[in-house]
């Protein structure tokens, strides 16, 4: 639990939005003490929770969007792994879902593109069904508008299915994933 070993850590991620700064460190029963600056930081790709050390003499802003994929980093020194949701100061927590939604929304043709293209889990189960909200009724309507044609935007998906505020149901869904166990990851990997 907590936090995975870096030389086995793969880090799909680019870049992260910081939810965190702990300039004391962190200290947990499941790897030693860690008294140097760290920062808790929620990649933008996979939604994957991390914490990482910071370069000396550099400025670290709350909701900074810093890179963290291999090569130089500016701000991130290195990656020390990744964490549950339970291992998130309580500032993160209160952050996360403010960083997702923004995130959402930046992201429109992702998640736009995933309603025209998700398909069935089962014969009786339909991946847009793992949407809060989204029962039989909306997948029905939404599979049937999508085959007129795909969707274009949050705007268009509210027009012509009746959503309302499609980014908040795409937010509670990663949220979802990354706060509670879950049989089918759509947006986040599995921890």
């Amino acid at each position: 639990m907590g936090v995975e070993e870096h030389r086995e850590l793969k880090v799909f991620e680019e870049y992260g939005i910081v939810l965190d700064y702990l300039p004391q460190g962190i200290a947990r029963r499941s790897y030693r003490h860690i008294s140097t600056p760290i920062v808790q930081v929620l990649g933008d790709t996979m939604f994957t929770l991390l914490e990482a050390t910071i370069q000396r003499r550099v400025n670290i802003q709350i909701n900074q969007k810093v890179y963290i994929g291999k090569g130089r980093r500016d701000i991130i020194d290195h990656i020390l792994g990744r964490i549950r949701y339970e291992d998130l100061s309580p500032e993160g927590k209160d952050l996360l879902p403010d960083v997702i939604e923004a995130l959402v929304k930046e992201q429109e043709q992702r998640f736009i593109q995933f309603l025209n293209e998700a398909q069935p889990i089962s014969p009786r189960m339909h991946s847009i069904e793992l949407l809060s909200g989204i029962g039989k009724t909306y997948t029905m309507k939404i599979l049937l508008e999508r085959e007129k044609s795909p969707f274009k935007s949050y705007q268009d998906i509210s027009s012509r299915v009746g959503l309302q505020d499609p980014a908040k149901i795409f937010t509670k869904r990663v949220l979802d994933e990354i706060t509670e166990e879950q049989k089918y990851h759509l947006f986040t990997r599995p921890y």
